[in-house]
This record gives C-alpha cells, sequence and structure tokens, in this order.
C-alpha cells in the first residue's frame, strides 16, 4: 500500500511548478508543449512517488524526470512524421497482394499453354528487358520475327487471361475503385 505524501511534499510540488514551466519552455521553446511536458512530470513524479527520498533534493529529482521526458520524447519525434491531414499515410498504401499471387499464377499457367518461341520472345522482351535487336540475335532469327512472335503472344495471353483491355492489369475493380476515391489527386 502506498503512504500518501505529506503536506510538505505537495506544497514543495506545487512550487516548483513555476520553475519546471520556465526550464521546459527554454528546452522546447514552446509554451503549450512546455505546459504538456511539466504536466508528464508531475504524472510521473506522483506515480513514482515511492523513489523520491524525503529530505533529498526535491527540485533536483523532478528536474532530471523533465530533462528525461524531454529527451525521451524528442527521440521520439525524430522517428515519427507529422502528417496532418493524412495525406503521407494515403501515399503509403498499397493493394492487397492475394490477387496479385492469384495473377501471377494465371500467368505462368497461361504462359505454358504458348508455343515455346512466343513463350521465349515474350520472356526476352518482357521480363529481361532485352531490345527487339538483342533478343533476335539471342534467337537467331531476324527482328520482325521476334516482333511478330512477340505480338502473337501478347494477343494469345491476353485471350488466355480473359484480358479485354489495359485497365484491367493492376488492382482489382473493387480495390481500385477504392484507391482512386481517396487518392491525393482526388
Amino acid at each position: 500500500m502506498k503512504v500518501p505524501p505529506s503536506a510538505e511534499f505537495r506544497d514543495a510540488l506545487l512550487a516548483s511548478i513555476p520553475n519546471m514551466r520556465a526550464f521546459a519552455i527554454s528546452l522546447c521553446g514552446n509554451h503549450a508543449r512546455a505546459d504538456d511536458l511539466v504536466q508528464d512530470v508531475l504524472v510521473k513524479a506522483w506515480s513514482n512517488l515511492d523513489k523520491f527520498q524525503e529530505g533529498t533534493n526535491l527540485k533536483a529529482w523532478l528536474f532530471t524526470i523533465l530533462r528525461n521526458t524531454y529527451l525521451s520524447d524528442r527521440r521520439k519525434r525524430k522517428r515519427e512524421v507529422e502528417d496532418v491531414n493524412g495525406a503521407y499515410s494515403d501515399r503509403l498504401s498499397s493493394a492487397p497482394e492475394q490477387h496479385g499471387h492469384l495473377d501471377m499464377r494465371d500467368l505462368r499457367v497461361a504462359l505454358q499453354k504458348l508455343s515455346a518461341d512466343q513463350r521465349e520472345a515474350l520472356v526476352l522482351i518482357g521480363a529481361e528487358g532485352f531490345s527487339y535487336e538483342e533478343a533476335a540475335e539471342i534467337c537467331e532469327c531476324a527482328v520482325g520475327t521476334i516482333k511478330s512472335r512477340v505480338n502473337r503472344g501478347r494477343n494469345r495471353l491476353a485471350e488466355l487471361m480473359s484480358i479485354g483491355s489495359a485497365g484491367e492489369f493492376g488492382p482489382e475493380p473493387v480495390t481500385g475503385a477504392v484507391m482512386n476515391q481517396y487518392s491525393p489527386t482526388n
């Protein structure tokens, strides 16, 4: 059971508030923040009353708590990003990955259904990033042949995956609509 503080302790605590406030203002330079800091110190001091030894320097104990609280808050604020209207957090959102995994599985299955030459051309151009000329050299054929294989392969993939337009790529329609509704540009 905690022993209630003595009247002398309470009076000394209250008498220290103006000095703590002045010190807090000198640390943070903001009156409102300084008042919050002093309030935090008073709460901490009151809840840790059992750690204070009667007869020692109360003011030094309180100022130590104040300084440590200020430094802890400052370290914490360094890692935080102020985002008053939520614009920053809106940009951090991402589409759920579930559909991406399913789409990738569908793409792998559809790729296996293509002829070997079409699959090879699509992978070289689309996945590996080679130019048509480089892909033609690798496949030992004409550039026009590679372009034709890529075109036929893309069309066949679209058919196999039931894709009618480029707008069907990316997030599925519900997620896409939600993301567009809450995008920072709207």
